[in-house]
């Protein structure tokens, strides 16, 4: 039974498009498989599918270099001769580009200054100044934002202090909180403190009776 006839045209379906893809890209590379290994030929095929994909075929017997290379020598072409004039062109032009800023940052050091015309130092001048502008304002912008920085820095550190004061003053107000007798009450004095024992002095050294001030040495 004959197979019907398939009208060549565009598949609409993406997915039967790549499905038909696949398949005729396969049976085109064992085609050229065959051609090669059966008649000793060199084949290249290079595909790009709609998705962009690359697909390639190249005989065993030689690379996609050497192919290209016998294709120019037969048919006595360059390939590559506009592509490297171009590229030739853009490397004068990037050199030029290069030797000019060279010229100019060795005139914003002073340097080379023969070649300017007296027309071309105001501007020179003018361009320095504005560069000088430019890093002032960065300076300050950096500067700005160092000192807000330690400010806040400052503020926090302010804060902490007079949280610490009033905690540790609101303790010492509490009568539960004052000088320890017992050693072993030493931690649940106040924490985060270190907690000091304190023995009473003799009668006061200068024999005075009237005076109630008594001295607390530090014990080891």
């Amino acid at each position: 039974m004959a197979r019907g006839k398939i009208q060549i045209k565009r598949i609409e379906n993406s997915t039967n498009r790549q499905v038909t893809f696949s398949k005729r890209r396969n049976g085109i590379f064992k085609k050229a498989n065959e051609l090669t290994v059966l008649c000793d030929a060199k084949v290249s095929i290079i595909m790009l599918s709609s998705s962009g994909k690359l697909h390639e075929y190249i005989s065993p017997s030689t690379t996609t270099k050497e192919f290209f290379d016998e294709y120019q020598r037969m048919l006595a072409v360059d390939l590559w001769a506009p592509q490297y004039q171009k590229m030739q062109e853009k490397l004068k032009s990037l050199k030029e580009v290069n030797r000019n800023l060279q010229r100019e940052i060795r005139q914003r050091f002073g340097e080379s200054l023969n070649d300017l015309s007296f027309e071309e130092l105001p501007l020179l001048e003018e361009d320095i100044d504005n560069a000088l502008s430019i890093i002032r304002e960065r300076k300050f912008k950096v500067l700005s934002n160092r000192i807000e920085t330690s400010k806040k820095k400052l503020r926090n550190v302010a804060e902490i202090n007079r949280n610490l004061r009033n905690e540790f003053e609101g303790r010492l107000e509490d009568p539960e909180y004052g000088l320890v007798d017992n050693e072993e009450h030493y931690e649940n004095v106040i924490p985060g403190f270190f907690a000091l024992r304190l023995q009473q002095n003799q009668p006061n050294a200068y024999g005075g009776s009237g005076s109630d001030l008594t001295t607390y040495p530090l014990l080891d």
